[in-house]
């Protein structure tokens, strides 16, 4: 495909500077932040610890010591006031960071300070080990006359006196209306070189024309704390009543037909774990999902290693399911290639085997350069065919790179491989008409691989070189 996975880094600043991100003033429609000091910065406090636990701040981490062994979960436990009630029927999602000296199962909750044995919004396992691990956990809040309410981590019954790190606690209410703002990621690969970079004289230009533009965040198996990316992206977005943009990559034989960015799970198995984590990190908050990007329109390449396209077709049906069922609030459009890929009579009942009834849609020229009227022409098409079959559905159009249509040569690869003369695309935005959005799914600047005018970058890594001919639309 037009994307490689080494986008930790890119996303790694974002996780260092979740708590700058979350601390910014809310816009009246979001939810505020419920939980005071989730970063302890200094102290501990409001937090407070009960029974057999001592606490204390540590390199801005909570550190808690279980003091004595003892039987049950409660008897060792720590406990902060959320700053505001739970409003009864609502979502919320409590999520933090975690890690102990001695691998045991705890217990989070979310109950109402009155009644708090009996009354809990939310108890849950949660498995800890010696590794820090991100928890994102979505829930209901319970009927009760009273709400003032608390959260807790209860901490005893391991049979062992562990010593517990917490950090980056939050709890946000999910907007009951879906945020019509698209998030700006200020950690974007293109918003980072620019602020790391003001001297140059590219930056200015590739904040202006890019960096400040909403642009899907992609994600695979390069994260080894998937649920922490996703989580904290997400939350970031949420923060602002905004809406994040999120790209699933990860499906195994990915990219089979070119083959600069394969890779993907190991197996079958190995994709549902994987899917099936990063939408329980999406949670119930809103959120737009491209879902594996020529997932459907490469499939048959994927003989070539001896493999079986049902099998690509069958792995995509289940993650459609997975999201449906875990992310219920996310609008996931299901990829189905380019105008000049797979024609539309052809794609249609690929898309219906591979799960479209269980989405919103379908995405259309994802990182390719076809002009969004050809685009437009080819999803109407399919979306024709798909009516007869599961009804008609909403698309979405990638205008990152078309705004010069594509390119063509002899050359191999240099018709959609970092091709010279291409430029930016119209902005993203809803529409009320024909497609629903036109996004920029791929970020503009990243490189399709070592190949055109990019000779020298690695897939997907950035380049101010590229960017900046996106930006003037020349090489």
């Amino acid at each position: 495909m037009r994307f490689l996975a080494s986008r930790a880094a890119a996303l790694a600043a974002v996780l260092t500077t979740a708590t700058a991100t979350l601390a910014v003033p809310h816009p009246a429609s979001a939810a505020a932040q419920l939980i005071a000091n989730g970063t302890f910065t200094g102290s501990t406090t409001p937090w407070a610890a009960l029974g057999q636990t001592a606490i204390a701040a540590e390199d801005g981490r909570m550190r808690v010591e279980v003091k004595n062994v003892v039987a049950n979960p409660w008897d060792a436990m720590v406990a902060a006031p959320t700053t505001a009630a739970l409003n009864p029927g609502k979502s919320y999602t409590l999520s933090f960071d975690a890690y102990s000296t001695v691998a045991f199962t705890a217990k989070a909750t979310v109950q109402y300070t009155a009644t708090p044995s009996s009354n809990q919004s939310l108890a849950t396992d949660v498995r800890l080990t010696s590794s820090s691990k991100r928890y994102s956990i979505p829930f209901t809040a319970a009927q009760a006359s009273a709400t003032a309410a608390e959260v807790t981590f209860q901490l005893g019954g391991s049979g062992a006196k562990p010593v517990v790190r917490f950090d980056n606690v939050s709890l946000l209410e999910t907007q009951t209306t879906r945020p019509t703002g698209l998030y700006v990621n200020p950690q974007s690969n293109p918003a980072r070189w620019a602020a790391e970079n003001v001297n140059n004289p590219a930056a200015t230009p590739i904040r202006d024309n890019i960096g400040n533009k909403p642009i899907f965040e992609w994600f695979g198996g390069w994260f080894t704390d998937l649920t922490k990316a996703v989580d904290t992206y997400v939350g970031s977005a949420q923060a602002q009543d905004r809406l994040p943009m999120l790209v699933a990559y990860n499906i195994p034989n990915r990219d089979a037909c070119a083959g600069h960015s394969g890779g993907g799970a190991g197996d079958a198995a190995g994709y549902h774990a994987w899917i099936t984590e990063f939408a329980k990190a999406i949670g119930s908050r809103h959120a737009v999902v491209v879902l594996e990007p020529d997932g459907v329109a490469a499939a048959g390449c994927v003989t070539r290693i001896g493999k079986d396209p049902e099998d690509q077709y069958r792995m995509l049906l289940d993650a459609t399911q997975v999201l449906r069922a875990e992310a219920p609030n996310a609008w996931v459009y299901l990829d189905a290639g380019n105008a000049t890929w797979i024609p539309a009579a052809q794609m249609a009942p690929l898309l219906v085997k591979s799960g479209i009834a269980n989405t919103r849609g379908f995405s259309v020229n994802v990182s390719n350069y076809i002009t969004t009227a050809d685009s437009q022409a080819y999803a109407v098409a399919v979306n024709d065919l798909l009516r007869t079959t599961v009804g008609a559905k909403t698309y979405v159009i990638d205008t990152s790179r078309n705004g010069n249509g594509p390119h063509v040569d002899d050359t191999p690869d240099d018709n959609w491989c970092n091709p010279p003369g291409r430029k930016l695309g119209a902005s993203p935005v809803r529409q009320t008409s024909g497609a629903e959005y036109l996004f920029w799914v791929k970020v503009p600047g990243d490189s399709d691989g070592p190949c055109g005018i990019g000779s020298d970058v690695p897939a997907g890594s950035f380049s101010p070189e590229l960017a900046m001919a996106l930006i003037n639309g020349g090489s």
